[in-house]
């Protein structure tokens, strides 16, 4: 189970990595725009949809991230108050009873909607818009698969400090 944790957490670092160069694109994407626009009185679609997918892409693909390194919204009131054990006995039925079963809640009820999307190759509804709408959509499942693989690594940690707080 210890490398199977371990290659979940490379993968999510990769991905985070990867995101993280997407950010800075992004920035200087929208700056562009935004210059072109109002210096030069020209706009594009494509570099406002390219922003778009960016965005998407950071969020979508970052929740996993942010569950590897615990950046994600939880209520530290009541964590804060309790012991190592009790933390790992939450977050683990969290992950079982939450997590886990949101995940494939999203990706069952998305698989036609984005197969449906693939099958025609589905592009932007505007003229000069990217023509990659069904990659966009694909993120639903990509999300939710990494985020359910971080969720069995970080099931597979809460074991173990629940075996060592014994």
């Amino acid at each position: 189970m210890k490398t199977l944790t371990h290659a979940i957490d490379a993968l999510t670092e990769a991905c985070g990595k990867l995101l993280a160069t997407f950010l800075p694109v992004m920035v200087l994407l929208t700056f562009a725009i935004v210059i072109a626009r109002y210096l030069f009185d020209l706009g594009t679609i494509a570099g406002q949809e390219a922003v778009m997918y960016l965005h998407g892409t950071a969020f979508m693909l970052g929740f996993a991230y942010a569950l590897k390194h615990n950046t994600h919204v939880r209520v530290d009131v009541l964590a804060n108050r309790f012991s190592d054990r009790t933390k790992a006995l939450v977050d683990l039925a969290g992950h079982s009873f939450f997590l886990l079963p949101m995940c494939a809640c999203v990706i069952w009820f998305s698989w036609d909607y984005v197969a449906a999307a693939w099958r025609v190759r589905e592009g932007s509804a505007e003229v000069g818009g990217i023509p990659a709408v069904y990659l966009l959509k694909s993120l639903l499942i990509a999300s939710s698969v990494l985020l359910a693989l971080q969720g069995v690594a970080e099931m597979s940690r809460c074991i173990n400090r629940l075996r060592e707080s014994r």
